[in-house]
């Protein structure tokens, strides 16, 4: 077992040095543009994010253009992301930036923690990339890797076992290159140190140094303990269309995707016979039924399974809004109801 990673920072930044990606919020030392990406960057590809960092900095450059966007932006912005909390609790820590610290971030990692939304990894990310303080940035890729270095086995889950390795990484973080030791574990994790199939040991610079390499244990290492299987939900979706007008309701402003739009649905998975009931409650009568979809969608805890139906309607409908193509395009849907948006501009576009 190795405990002592001082000896991996040279080999480690050298490699860097030469194979760093290239992505459109490196560069600099912004805090802004640190803090945005990192927090897209939570459970979401690379590859994914860059476009939606893109767009995003076109429309919010700074922290004070964040904090004074209003909700409908900023859902719009973040639409298919996931995880809508996130970039609620960017603007409060935009907003917190604005009015506690006069608009600066503050430099130190512990003011760090304070902003809405940023824990350990996120501070160390933005206190060592942006202030070039020593501390370090602890995520998935920087476990697994530590662990298959180390030859450490428990259980990455484990918020004790965790706490290990953070102070096993923040030990031998190198006071004068911070930011690019931080960088250098996640892109060795992202690009070399895989996480799903066999690790490039040939093409690891701390391949002679790494313990799981040493006794064969890199499809032991790292220790996860199994998820407990997501919770199914079945429910039924009604595309809703009347006069060049589709069918939107607003969720609750607390649970999940908290405050986004979507297509009137109902618990449970009605049939043909038995998908007209619902209407009645809503006080709308059906007049055509076009068509029928089927969807799903995989949150971290929960799968839906959905039935839909495309129909035109009559009434008003309690608690709707009758919004037109470009209306729906302003509006932020969440992507687990993107095979029922499509529909919907297909349909807008055929009725106008």
């Amino acid at each position: 077992m190795r405990e002592d990673l001082a000896a991996i920072t040279w080999p480690l930044l050298d490699w860097y040095g030469e194979n760093k990606r290239t992505l459109p919020w490196r560069g600099g030392r912004d805090p802004y543009r640190v803090l945005v990406s990192e927090i897209m960057l939570q459970q979401t590809r690379v590859a994914a994010v860059i476009p939606y960092y893109q767009r995003w900095m076109e429309e919010l450059p700074d922290v004070a253009a964040l904090a004074a966007a209003d909700e409908e932006k900023l859902m719009k912005l973040w639409q298919g992301l996931g995880y809508y909390s996130r970039a609620r609790n960017l603007r409060r820590a935009a907003e917190m930036v604005m009015e506690r610290f006069g608009g600066r971030f503050p430099e130190r990692y512990e003011d760090l923690l304070l902003l809405p939304g940023v824990g350990d990894y996120t501070a160390g990310a933005v206190a060592s990339i942006a202030f070039g303080q020593a501390v370090p940035a602890v995520d998935g890729n920087v476990l697994r890797v530590a662990a298959r270095v180390t030859g450490i086995d428990g259980d990455i889950l484990d918020a004790g076992v965790r706490r290990r390795f953070r102070a096993l990484v923040a030990a031998a973080v190198p006071e004068d290159r911070p930011g690019e030791w931080n960088q250098a574990w996640m892109d060795l994790g992202a690009t070399v140190c895989l996480p799903n199939g066999a690790p490039l040991c040939g093409e690891c610079p701390l391949a002679r140094l790494c313990e799981a390499n040493r006794l064969g244990l890199q499809d032991v290492l790292p220790v996860r303990k199994k998820k407990a299987p997501r919770r199914v939900e079945e429910m039924t979706v009604y595309l809703l269309l009347r006069e060049g007008r589709a069918a939107l309701r607003r969720r609750e402003d607390k649970g999940l995707l908290a405050g986004l739009w979507e297509f009137p649905h109902v618990p449970g998975t009605w049939t043909d016979g038995t998908a007209a009931e619902p209407l009645a409650a809503w006080g709308l009568t059906a007049r055509e039924w076009r068509k029928k979809l089927a969807a799903r969608h995989i949150f971290t805890h929960v799968e839906w399974h959905m039935t839909g139906y495309v129909l035109t309607a009559a009434g008003d409908g309690e608690g709707f809004a009758w919004v037109d193509g470009r209306e729906l395009e302003t509006l932020a849907v969440p992507s687990a109801f993107r095979k029922f948006l499509d529909e919907a501009r297909r349909a807008l576009k055929e009725d106008v």
